[in-house]
């Protein structure tokens, strides 16, 4: 078997920043505690400094000069990955991201090379408290030449992050910290239950499915970081009432281009979108906003939006999973909008 059948998301991640540092002489990892034998807050980045001891670069404890460092190599001609150690701290170095990077791109008459990946480990459910689990993701839709992407369990990292690069702008890139340890699965989903297929378009959607069942009741869509949460709660609804769920995770949160869902939005009338976000101002929202826009008259309803309360986060396991979306709460709302 081959083992990238059965790497972990953490473990494609890593091989995929070691393939781009091999592949791109003029791309650079910069940021805190990445050297090694440390190798990053999670792991992600081992092994990259020995192999690469000019290119991977650990930083002082300062987002807004790591954004800025960044920002100069793009100017000078390389390119750059940022890893902030949590995507909470990306509230640090907000003005380089929004008034430098994604200005510089547009705001000279022509075109600039902006080759920037901000690395961003997001979410909950590892007792971090509320300083270091939040989902910020919603904060960065909206910013010219600023794309916002999300790993998954389905998209291949080094793929990913090329397409990034390759598209000369800078880029949020939000990685789930539970995904880290979990197993990717591409065809097969290492679940006889599900399959999973590819439809096309720069936000790259995964689309899974229930083996043998071609009726789809209800499309849900939702990031990467939510696509187990959402398989758990598909088996749920399919098992106990015989709903036919279909799951998009799209690798590109945004700009969200929602035309290759048009055959699957037509066939269900019912979609629902899902976040970590906390209520007001949701990513769920534009999404919504951009399907109303462009595909209307092929729903029964209205989309319908799962995310957070508008609470803090606490670090006592028990109470984070009361403020947190939950497998049983997604069950519910495909229900409720199924039986609608």
């Amino acid at each position: 078997m081959d083992d990238r059948a059965v790497e972990r998301v953490g473990e494609n991640l890593n091989r995929g920043l070691a393939t781009l540092l091999a592949e791109r002489p003029d791309l650079f990892l910069i940021g805190e505690d990445i050297l090694d034998p440390y190798g990053g807050a999670f792991g992600v980045t081992r092994r990259l400094s020995t192999a690469h001891p000019g290119r991977v670069l650990s930083t002082p404890i300062s987002e807004q000069a790591i954004l800025g460092f960044a920002v100069g190599l793009a100017l000078r001609g390389r390119e750059a990955v940022v890893e902030i150690m949590f995507s909470d701290f990306a509230t640090l170095c907000f003005d380089q991201i929004v008034n430098l990077a994604s200005k510089v791109v547009s705001m000279y008459g022509q075109s600039v090379r902006m080759p920037v990946v901000i690395r961003c480990p997001t979410g909950g459910r590892r007792g971090y408290g509320p300083t270091h689990s939040q989902s910020l993701q919603k904060h960065f839709v909206g910013i010219p030449n600023l794309a916002v992407y999300e790993m998954s369990p389905v998209h291949d990292g080094h793929a990913t992050l090329a397409r990034i690069l390759d598209s000369a702008a800078p880029a949020m890139y939000f990685e789930d910290k539970v995904l880290y340890g979990r197993r990717r699965f591409g065809a097969a989903t290492g679940d006889e239950l599900f399959h999973c297929a590819r439809i096309g378009g720069d936000c790259d959607f995964a689309v899974l499915g229930i083996h043998g069942v071609d009726a789809v009741d209800v499309v849900v869509i939702a990031p990467g970081g939510l696509t187990g949460r959402v398989l758990g709660a598909m088996r749920g609804a399919y098992l106990s009432a015989e709903i036919a769920v279909r799951a998009v995770v799209p690798s590109r949160l945004y700009p969200f281009d929602p035309t290759p869902l048009a055959p699957l939005v037509a066939q269900a009338r019912r979609v629902v979108v899902v976040e970590d976000a906390t209520a007001g101002g949701v990513w769920g929202a534009e999404v919504a906003h951009t399907i109303h826009q462009n595909m209307w008259e092929l729903l029964s309803q209205p989309v319908q939006l799962l995310h957070a309360p508008s609470r803090a986060i606490p670090a006592a396991p028990h109470l984070e999973r009361a403020v947190l979306v939950q497998e049983d709460d997604i069950r519910a709302m495909v229900t409720a909008v199924a039986g609608g």
